[in-house]
C-alpha cells in the first residue's frame, strides 16, 4: 500500500525549507552588500543552510531504509526545527524569554513519541493500541522524562569536566547561590515532564478514539523490523 496523500509533515518540511531558502537569499544579499542584519551573520547563514539539509534528512533515511517515520513524530520534528534553526538561530529568537524552554518541551515530545515505537517493537504485537493504550502512553511518558534526566546528567558532567556552564550556575562571571543556581536545571526538567506528558496524552487520546490511529505513532515498513509490526 502506498501513501496516496501528501503527509502533513511534508507540508511542514516544505514551509521550513522555503523559509530557510528565503532567509539565505535575503540575509545573504545584505551580507554581500556589507550590511549584515545580525552579528555573526556568516555563521547564521551556515546554520540555516545546515537546517535545510536536516529538514531533508528524514526523506533520505526513509528512502534508504524503506520505512516511514511516525507521522506525529515528524510533525513535532519540523516544528522544533523551524523554532530552533530558522527562528531561534536565524532570526535570533533566543532572546525571547523562555524560548529554550519551549524547545525543551518539543524535544521531550519527540523523545516520548519515540517511546511508542520502541514499545511496539519490544512487544511485537499488533493489538497494543486496542489492548493497552494506557500502558503504551505510560511507557512513552517515562521514556521521554528519562531521556531528559540523562541529558541533565550530560550537562552536569560537561560542566564539571570542561566548565561549560550548560546548567547556568554562573552569570556575569559570578557563581549563583541557592535557588538561582538550580533554576535552569529544574525548569529544564519541568519542561521535559510537560512535553512528555503532552505526547502521552496525545497518543492515548488518539488510540482511545481510534486504535487504528496508532499507525501515526510507530515506524511503518515494508518488512518486519525491530521498530514495527505493521506492514505496508
Amino acid at each position: 500500500m502506498q501513501m496516496s496523500k501528501i503527509r502533513f509533515s511534508t507540508w511542514l518540511c516544505v514551509i521550513s525549507v522555503i523559509s530557510m531558502i528565503g532567509y539565505l537569499g535575503y540575509y545573504g544579499y545584505w551580507l554581500f552588500k556589507g550590511q549584515p542584519k545580525f552579528s555573526n551573520q556568516s555563521l547564521l547563514l551556515i546554520e540555516v543552510g545546515i537546517g535545510i539539509i536536516i529538514a531533508m534528512l528524514p526523506f533520505f533515511i526513509e528512502w534508504v531504509g524503506h520505512f516511514y517515520f511516525p507521522q506525529v513524530e515528524l510533525i513535532f520534528f519540523y516544528i522544533f526545527l523551524y523554532m530552533s534553526i530558522f527562528l531561534g538561530s536565524g532570526l535570533q529568537f533566543y532572546g525571547v524569554q523562555y524560548w529554550d524552554k519551549y524547545e525543551h518541551i518539543l524535544s521531550a515530545i519527540m523523545l516520548a513519541g519515540l517511546g511508542y515505537a520502541i514499545f511496539q517493537g519490544i512487544s511485537r504485537s499488533k493489538r497494543n493500541a486496542w489492548d493497552m493504550p494506557f500502558l503504551m502512553s505510560l511507557f512513552s511518558f517515562t521514556f521521554g522524562v528519562t531521556c531528559g534526566v540523562f541529558w541533565e546528567f550530560y550537562e552536569f558532567t560537561a560542566d564539571g569536566l570542561a566548565g561549560l556552564n550548560l546548567q547556568r550556575y554562573e552569570a556575569a562571571g559570578r557563581m549563583l547561590i541557592g535557588r538561582a543556581a538550580l533554576m535552569d536545571t529544574m525548569t529544564d526538567l519541568i519542561s521535559d515532564v510537560v512535553g512528555a506528558l503532552l505526547m502521552a496524552v496525545i497518543g492515548y487520546l488518539l488510540m482511545k478514539r481510534d486504535p487504528n490511529a496508532s499507525r501515526f505513532l510507530v515506524f511503518r515498513s515494508k518488512r518486519q523490523n525491530i521498530f514495527s509490526s505493521y506492514n505496508f
